[in-house]
Order: C-alpha cells, then structure tokens, then sequence
C-alpha cells in the first residue's frame, strides 16, 4: 500500500460533497455551506457509532439527504451473529426513521470482507427501503487488501465505498484509491479520512467520485471551574469535550470541489 503519484483521472461532473455529522444542528449547518449530504454517527471520536432514532429523525428533518453510519460499538470491525442482528435491526430503525442510505461494514478475522454479514445487512436496507444506497464504510481500509477486498461486492447491493486507500488519511493513500477505483468502474469510490479542502483536486483526480470530511471543531466548553474526569483513563477538561461542524470548513470544501469540477 505505498502511496505514490496517483493516476491522473477526470473528475466526473457528479463529483459530490459528504459531511460526517454528529447532530441534527450539525446536518443543519453543513446543508447551509453547501453539503450534498451527511453521513450522521455519533462517537466521532470513536470512529463513529449509531446514532439514536431520534437524532436520525431531527437530521432528516434539517439537513440534507442522510445517510447513517450503523455500527454497533467502537473497536475492529469482526462481528458476532448477535452483532450483526443488532445492525441489521439498526439499519431498518434508521431507514423507516427517513434516512435515505446506511453506510456498514464488516470483516473476517483474516482481513477479508464478512460477505455474510455484508450481505444481512445491505438485505436488511432493500427490504427496508428498495432505493437506499448501501455504502461500505472504512472497514475496508483495514482489510489485509484493500483493493481485491472490493472483488467481493459484486451481487452484495452496494453501490459505494469510504475509503482512505488504506492510508491514515485519503490524501496518502491515493495511490491505491486510484486502484480501487481503476479495478471497479461502476463503484462510487468517496475519499474520506483526514480529508482537508486542499486535498480534493487530487482525490478526484484519482478517480474518487465524491470526498467525505467531518469539517469539524472543538465545541467551546460551558462549564464551572474545576473539572472531575470522566470514564476510564482520567480525560483532562481540555479533551473532554465534543465536536462540532465548522461550516467555514464546510463552505471552503464546496468551494474547492465546484473549482475542481469546472476547470476540468
């Protein structure tokens, strides 16, 4: 997974923007600076987690189209038979509650895709919801390949991937995501991870379809002096906090996609 230069590519004219949202305000304001749509979770910090039914509820409500990241707890992404039940359960919840896709994700000990698993789940969305778009999340970046991980999609009724090529960040890893996306040319390939608005030129130029990024920020602290820690580990005040969406963040990415698309 070395990361050189990266193919060049022409970025298609549906170049799209995703934010990683945490709350219904936050689907708010990236639809205000330009989002084409969130993904909404929760525990961003944690790499995201299911959000509740009623947050998913409020977002559709006041952002743009939602999708819902489902994923049942922190940690590696090898599920149980319970696991995969309470997904798949997730996944009808956040559909019937307006959602519009549901991006999931799932693999065997040895690094390969669960195709099992993959399959209850984007099951799961159909029959929920013919037309919901069924996104593979970043677990395939920690597939032991990630590029013939894809090989397993075909006939799964996903449509599309988040994926930083394997990298910590999409930019360092666009190497291979140009291979991902050179190997599947029918597949939504949407760069994420560490995205920086500075980084989308070249994401799409290797072939990326759409880029997500979380545009966010540390929320202001409100409250008293002193702080008594919180959970395990003893957080300091300072990282006991939550994110919010920068939309200034959010409008600099619209800005630099629209710049990328028409100068092609």
């Amino acid at each position: 997974m070395s990361a050189g230069p990266a193919p060049k590519a022409a970025a298609p004219a549906a170049a799209s923007l995703e934010i990683a949202v945490v709350s219904p305000a936050g689907a708010r304001t990236a639809r205000e600076n330009g989002a084409d749509r969130v993904e909404l979770c929760t525990g961003l910090e944690l790499g995201g987690l299911t959000p509740s039914t009623a947050a998913v509820a409020a977002a559709v409500e006041s952002g743009p189209p939602v999708h819902v990241l489902v994923r049942c707890r922190p940690g590696d992404f090898v599920y149980d038979a319970e696991e995969v039940a309470l997904m798949a359960a997730e996944v009808r919840t956040a559909l019937r509650a307006g959602a519009r896709g549901v991006v999931v994700g799932a693999l065997t000990p040895d690094g390969a895709l669960d195709t099992d698993a993959l399959a209850a789940l984007a099951g799961a969305a159909r029959d929920t919801d013919p037309a919901a778009q069924v996104t593979l999340h970043r677990a395939v970046d920690q597939a032991s390949d990630p590029v013939a991980a894809l090989a397993a999609l075909p006939g799964l009724g996903i449509t599309r991937v988040l994926t930083s090529g394997g990298a910590p960040t999409a930019i360092e890893g666009s190497a291979v995501l140009a291979a991902m996306a050179a190997a599947n040319p029918g597949l939504d390939v949407a760069a994420g991870g560490g995205v920086r608005p500075g980084d989308i030129a070249g994401l799409l130029a290797a072939g990326a379809r759409s880029v997500h990024l979380s545009a966010k920020s540390r929320a202001t602290p409100r409250r008293a002096a002193g702080w008594v820690p919180l959970g395990a580990g003893g957080t300091s005040a300072d990282d006991d906090t939550h994110f919010v969406t920068d939309g200034t963040v959010v409008a600099a990415a619209r800005r630099a996609l629209d710049a990328t698309v028409t100068t092609e």
